[in-house]
């Protein structure tokens, strides 16, 4: 499937806030984290663009030329310097009432691999008119081959169980136990060691 793919800059930004917003709306972990749909509505948007300026500015984020698919990339070292006010500035940045900004934040931050640095999958999105297309396989396939030539691993939390098969299927494998985030659904991490 020849697929252009390119580096994102910060024209791209808003177009891959706007594809993340879509299709991240439904998901179990953005509905954990904002239950209310109306509300979810107007401010889920918000948190899609922070962590796109977060991948922007700190690690890459790759997208195909026509905007369909994007995926947020972030370099982590292998002893990652701790912020423990990180998760709480976090949410007071995009949504100060929601506890569960913060929470999730913790709780994925607790459950990250340390001692080998590799690169952090932070989402990965296609556009809901053409999933099922293999666009998301073709977008992780290139990353994942850049990764293998770099001799370095990659690391993500699979949102359901039917993307965890997607995952694996590419070479990732279960980190241990899921993570369970308070009353709501489980993520899995996943680690991918270079080919």
């Amino acid at each position: 499937m020849g697929v252009p793919i390119h580096r994102a800059g910060e024209g791209d930004r808003d177009r891959v806030a706007r594809l993340l917003d879509v299709g991240f709306f439904h998901d179990p972990v953005s509905s954990w984290i904002f239950p209310d749909e109306e509300y979810r509505r107007r401010t889920h948007k918000v948190l899609m663009g922070a962590f796109v300026d977060m991948a922007l500015a700190e690690g890459y984020v790759d997208m195909t030329d026509d905007g369909s698919a994007a995926a947020l990339w972030m370099p982590v070292p292998a002893e990652p310097e701790e912020d423990p006010d990180g998760p709480a500035a976090f949410r007071g940045a995009i949504d100060p009432a929601n506890e569960r900004i913060e929470q999730i934040a913790r709780i994925t931050g607790e459950s990250h691999p340390t001692g080998t640095a590799h690169d952090y999958l932070m989402l990965i999105a296609v556009s809901p008119a053409l999933t099922g297309q293999g666009l998301g396989t073709v977008l992780l396939t290139s990353a994942l081959d850049r990764l293998d030539r770099a001799s370095r691993p990659a690391y993500l939390e699979a949102s359901s169980v039917r993307s965890r098969g997607l995952y694996e299927r590419l070479g990732f494998r279960p980190t241990g136990a899921s993570v369970h985030l308070p009353g709501g659904p489980e993520m899995h991490p996943l680690w991918r060691a270079p080919r």
